[in-house]
């Protein structure tokens, strides 16, 4: 855009004048119309479940949404992390939701944890990267696209009741950038209340000594500004999951029994997974939907189009910046080409050189044979020709033996 058509915008923009309607037009139904079209269209969440092999990420699921989702257990001797990610649709009064649920199967298995947290980041990135190019195509079909991007993270930590594995940090410390990270703490049933409260100051302080940067429930919006604010002081939320109904008082409740007592799921004395379920759920899904799109995907692309040659501070035409990048990149073929070429070059003369020793080397050694043949043959001469004296000689002597045998006989007579 030129100088002058810049100043005309914020002259524009600064003579912009209130003014009040006469009577009734009817832009005030703009929010029912969009309510109306979401509602149409139908919404997606994706939910990533990071956490070791059995400590409760599917139940956990099943218990969030009330259903059973496809899950079967994974053993514990993986050679290394894979992703499942399971998509279904989910209607409630209407409101049609297309949740994908993304297990790591064989988190925290192998000896060596120390890339266990890359398939995870590939994952993510990828998504990423499959929704950039469709806003890059052409003809883009970005309304009925199938939106794959990870929306939230939960993160299942062992009830250890002492500290964060070194494994946890690493992961999220590698996640915080790319995906809400929302911290639970599995099977909250196992370790009693004040250790519990103990553990979660213990992961918070290392949180943020380590500089992970988790998800923290909006307070700029006034609806929501108090609870949210409430609730971030119990991150991280102490969970527990059941698949089972168990009678109290008079009706059914989701619950864990033991031969001490019974855990309820929705009993927010007994676990924080009430609390877990209103902020993932009921109340936040939209920002983390939102946050999801304009800071990590954002930060994403950014990233992405800087590495292609884009910048903000560029005052170049993007048709300019891309017959530059086409150019680089018919440079860079040219050089490649020419290495190859000259490697290709240098490989033919050293594969020549060595032809020719293996040639040298057969000539002599057919030299060699045959000198050898010659004088193999001229011994085996040798000694048919000595054979051949030996046998006229041997011949000679009997002719004269029987010859002389022959007189002798004559003169008994």
């Amino acid at each position: 855009m030129a100088a002058t058509e810049v100043e005309r915008v914020v002259e524009i923009s600064n003579n912009m004048r209130n003014l009040t309607l006469s009577g009734h037009v009817g832009f005030d139904s703009l929010p029912d119309q969009l309510v109306n079209k979401s509602v149409s269209q139908g919404f997606c969440f994706n939910i990533l479940c990071v956490g070791e092999t059995g400590i409760g990420k599917s139940t956990m699921m099943d218990t969030l949404f009330n259903t059973n989702f496809d899950s079967t257990p994974s053993s514990h001797d993986l050679p290394g992390v894979k992703l499942k990610a399971h998509t279904y649709d989910l209607t409630e009064k209407n409101v049609r939701l297309k949740l994908t649920t993304v297990d790591t199967t064989g988190f925290g298995d192998q000896i060596n944890k120390a890339d266990s947290w890359k398939p995870i980041v590939d994952y993510i990135d990828a998504q990423f990267d499959a929704f950039l190019q469709e806003e890059l195509k052409i003809k883009r079909m970005l309304h009925s696209y199938h939106d794959s991007r990870v929306h939230t993270c939960l993160y299942f930590i062992a009830p250890t009741g002492h500290s964060l594995k070194a494994l946890d940090l690493v992961t999220m410390k590698k996640l915080d950038s790319k995906v809400n990270i929302i911290p639970v703490i599995a099977k909250a049933d196992t370790i009693t209340k004040s250790e519990l409260n103990k553990f979660k100051a213990k992961i918070m302080s290392e949180l943020m000594a380590n500089g992970v940067q988790i998800y923290h429930f909006p307070v700029d919006d006034e609806t929501v500004a108090d609870t949210n604010n409430s609730m971030n002081t119990h991150l991280p939320f102490a969970v527990v999951g059941s698949n089972d109904e168990v009678k109290i008082g008079n009706k059914m409740v989701k619950a864990r029994q033991y031969p001490w007592g019974t855990v309820q799921v929705e009993n927010e004395n007994h676990c924080d997974f009430v609390k877990l379920r209103e902020m993932l759920i009921r109340t936040n899904m939209e920002d983390l939907r939102e946050t999801t799109h304009f800071r990590h995907y954002e930060l994403y692309r950014r990233h992405k189009l800087e590495e292609m040659g884009f910048s903000d501070s560029d005052t170049r035409s993007l048709s300019e910046t891309y017959e530059q990048k086409r150019q680089e990149h018919i440079t860079n073929l040219q050089k490649k080409e020419d290495e190859m070429r000259q490697t290709f070059v240098i490989r033919v003369k050293e594969k020549e050189g060595e032809l020719k020793d293996a040639e040298k080397e057969l000539h002599a050694r057919f030299d060699q044979l045959k000198k050898q043949h010659a004088d193999e043959k001229k011994k085996i001469e040798d000694s048919r020709k000595r054979l051949e004296d030996e046998i006229n000689l041997f011949n000679q002597r009997k002719a004269a033996t029987e010859a002389q045998h022959s007189t002798m006989g004559k003169k008994k007579k």
